[in-house]
């Protein structure tokens, strides 16, 4: 019998105005305010108004972005008895889908990724860079020959993120290009997310992990750093504590759903960023998202 997974998207996919449209669907508006409560912010004004340059900074987005993408699962959830049987997210994504399995109250999720944005914010230093159209394997071997720079995410045979020292990245983008890179674009971010760089925003978050009560989820995830599925509390807190400094294996984590019996897969929140990969990844594979009123429809007509 085919299975369901709900995804959740990481860092990059956030826009001004996502959850407008469920703000006043019943419960799903509370989360706004129960955000705000736990993390200071104004998160109606941010999610809503921005500006794009406030709510694209790491210690905003990761708290506004996991916010909205609860507010989508709200909004389907009330008017769906659908359950998923596994559950996965990008990065960042990851504590929405644990939070989404029952895994973590949605105070707790907010306030984690709130506080971990704030210490890979002050974890400055580094960059990142896309590699498209070049193999994982060709793309870890210029790393290791270089060095100082990491696989930060694994999104595809079309492309892989790399990390590292600025320096030591300068050096590699012309190896990959020479290599057969189609591309090499650089990203607009403050730090070497998903690398070593991490380490001291790593030590910080274990503490606050190690501090927070997670439960047994009701579906299985998919985690980022090693692609198992978890379930009990130890493993998705060792899972969330890797994670920081280690590379997120999304390629590895849609190999392992299909592989067991996933073949429908709905992603909350805004963009179709994920559910894009998927359908790189397999083309025959229903795929849904629900990030506004029209996409929540479409969806809901389509299941």
């Amino acid at each position: 019998m085919s299975k369901i997974a709900f995804v959740f998207p990481g860092q990059g996919a956030q826009t001004v105005g996502m959850g407008r449209d469920f703000n006043d669907v019943p419960s799903c508006g509370a989360l706004l305010d129960s955000a705000s409560a736990t993390t200071g912010l104004d998160m109606a004004k941010l999610c809503f108004d921005g500006p794009e340059e406030t709510l694209s900074q790491t210690q905003n987005t990761q708290p506004a972005l996991l916010t909205a993408s609860a507010m989508a699962l709200c909004a389907f959830r009330q008017k769906s008895k659908l359950k998923p049987d596994f559950v996965a997210g990008h990065s960042l994504g990851e504590f929405t889908a644990i939070y989404a399995a029952g895994g973590a109250s949605f105070e707790d999720a907010v306030g984690l990724v709130r506080k971990r944005g704030l210490y890979m914010s002050q974890a400055s230093g580094g960059a990142m860079a896309a590699v498209l159209g070049m193999e994982a394997a060709a793309i870890e071997a210029v790393c290791l020959e270089v060095g100082g720079v990491y696989p930060a995410n694994y999104n595809g045979d079309a492309q892989t993120v790399v990390a590292g020292g600025k320096d030591a990245l300068e050096k590699a983008l012309p190896v990959f290009q020479a290599r057969g890179a189609k591309r090499v674009v650089r990203l607009n971010v403050s730090a070497a997310f998903h690398s070593p760089f991490m380490g001291t925003a790593a030590e910080k978050l274990s503490a606050d992990l190690d501090a927070t009560t997670f439960h047994p989820l009701s579906a299985g995830l998919v985690n980022n750093v090693d692609a198992r599925v978890a379930t009990s509390p130890t493993d998705v807190r060792e899972g969330l504590k890797r994670q920081v400094t280690g590379a997120v294996r999304w390629t590895d984590v849609m190999r392992v759903l299909l592989e067991n019996g996933v073949r429908t897969v709905i992603e909350f929140g805004p963009g179709k960023t994920l559910t894009g990969m998927f359908r790189r990844a397999d083309k025959t594979l229903a795929l849904h998202n629900v990030e506004d009123a029209t996409s929540l429809e479409k969806t809901m007509g389509a299941l």
